[in-house]
């Protein structure tokens, strides 16, 4: 229920103007974000989180939601998204600095980022397909940073 932001009297949740005082209402940021999340099921908030170079976005929304902060599936897959995006910063920034010099400036780390790149593609199937794949060292990290929480 929701109230009125001039007389605080109850007003309906998508009401213009408030029905006591006539003050005209504007909706909340919460009732807004709570209906994007009603459209989005736990497959689709996980395949948002292993989009690549800017899946750190939703998985962040995704932890920070409280649609699933008791579905661990989902949460998995955000932590294991928000991990290969650090993997990306890494190859980005430290092996970018390392190899910046000579002819193959590009080979090493481009490989390293097309690698990456097939990675979060690999997950997006995965989590479409609805199959728990846990990546060797950054789904352990995942798990642990998961089991944290309780």
């Amino acid at each position: 229920m929701a109230y009125c932001c001039q007389c605080g009297q109850p007003v309906a949740d998508n009401a213009g103007f408030c029905g006591a005082c006539g003050s005209r209402q504007t909706p909340t940021v919460s009732s807004r974000a709570s209906s994007f999340w009603k459209n989005i099921d736990d497959r689709k908030a996980s395949m948002l989180c292993y989009i690549p170079v800017v899946g750190w976005i939703p998985s962040i929304v995704v932890l920070a939601s409280d649609k699933f902060r008791e579905d661990r599936m989902v949460r998995f897959h955000a932590f294991q998204g928000l991990y290969l995006f650090v993997a990306w910063l890494i190859v980005d920034w430290a092996f970018g600095s390392m190899f910046s010099f000579g002819p193959h400036r590009f080979g090493f780390e481009g490989m390293m980022k097309v690698g990456l790149v097939c990675v979060w593609v690999f997950m997006i199937l995965k989590t479409s397909q609805r199959v728990h794949y846990r990546l060797p060292l950054v789904g352990e990290l995942a798990e642990r940073s998961l089991s944290e929480q309780r």
